[in-house]
C-alpha cells in the first residue's frame, strides 16, 4: 500500500513515516499543498494523509482537489479539533478526520479500516475518531484536555494525559512496553523504561486506583475499568 503524506511539519511527517513504515506501508511526503497535489498523479498512492495547516493553502482545498482528481481515499490528519473542522472535511470529501496528538496503531488501524472499505465498495465515510471517553467514573476529554473521576477534574501532566489517552483508544488491549514508548515518546527513543514505570504510577495514584492501568507481567500494561463493568462503559462522539 503506498501513502502519499501530505505535511508541513518535519518533525511530525518524520515520525509519521517513521511509524508507517515499521507498518509495512510505503510512503511519500509532500510539503506543500501544491506538492501534495502534483504527487497525486506522478505517486498514484492509495491513501493520503493530509494536514489542515499547510503554509500555502488551506487543507480543505488540497482535499477538495484531490477529490476532483478521483476517489483516492483521504484522512485528515490535524491538530484543529473543532466540530466545524471535521465537518467541513468531511463534507469536502474526506473518509476520516484523526486529531493530533494520536497513537501510530490508531492511525495505521484508521488507513486499514477506510482503505478496506474502499476496496469493499463501501459507501459510507467513517465517524471521526472520538473525542469524550466514558468508563463510568472517568471521563477523558481530548477535545477539551480534560480528565474527571467522579465528577472531579484531575491535572495529569501532558505526557501523563497522552498515555493515559493513548491506553484507553482501546480497552482491554495489552500494549507492549515497546510499542508505547515508540509511539507516546519518541520513535527514536533509546531511553530506560522506568520513565514508562513511573508515568504509570503517577497516573494510578491521580486516578485514585491502580485497577484503571493493568501490569501485564514480561509484556506491558493494558487499561481496564476497576471492578465489575457495567453496561453504560462506552466511547462515545461529541
Amino acid at each position: 500500500m503506498k501513502v502519499l503524506v501530505i505535511e508541513d511539519d518535519s518533525a511530525v511527517a518524520d515520525s509519521i513515516l517513521d511509524g508507517l513504515g515499521n507498518a509495512s506501508l510505503a510512503c511519500s511526503l509532500a510539503g506543500t499543498g501544491a506538492a501534495g497535489i502534483a504527487a497525486l498523479a506522478e505517486y498514484a498512492p492509495d491513501i493520503v494523509l493530509l494536514d489542515l495547516g499547510l503554509p500555502d493553502m488551506d487543507g480543505t482545498e488540497v482535499c477538495r482537489a484531490i477529490r476532483r482528481a478521483g476517489d483516492t481515499p483521504i484522512i485528515i490528519v490535524s491538530a484543529r479539533d473543532s466540530e466545524i473542522d471535521r465537518v467541513v472535511a468531511l463534507e469536502m470529501g474526506a473518509d476520516d478526520f484523526i486529531v493530533k496528538p494520536f497513537g501510530m496503531r490508531e492511525l495505521v488501524a484508521r488507513i486499514r479500516a477506510v482503505t478496506r472499505r474502499t476496496l469493499s465498495g463501501g459507501a459510507e465515510p467513517l465517524e471521526p475518531l472520538p473525542t469524550r471517553r466514558d468508563f463510568g467514573s472517568l471521563i477523558i476529554d481530548t477535545r477539551a484536555q480534560r480528565i474527571e473521576v467522579a465528577g472531579t477534574a484531575l491535572h495529569l501532566t501532558p505526557k501523563e494525559f497522552e498515555l493515559l489517552v493513548y491506553l484507553s483508544a482501546d480497552p482491554g488491549a495489552v500494549f507492549r512496553r515497546t510499542d508505547i514508548l515508540h509511539d507516546v515518546w519518541d520513535t527514536n527513543w533509546y531511553g530506560t523504561t522506568k520513565t514508562l514505570d513511573a508515568h504509570i504510577a503517577a497516573i494510578r495514584k491521580k486516578l485514585g486506583d491502580p485497577g484503571w492501568i493493568e501490569s501485564v507481567r514480561g509484556v506491558g500494561f493494558r487499561f481496564a475499568v476497576p471492578g465489575p463493568v457495567s453496561s453504560d462503559t462506552s466511547v462515545t462522539a461529541p
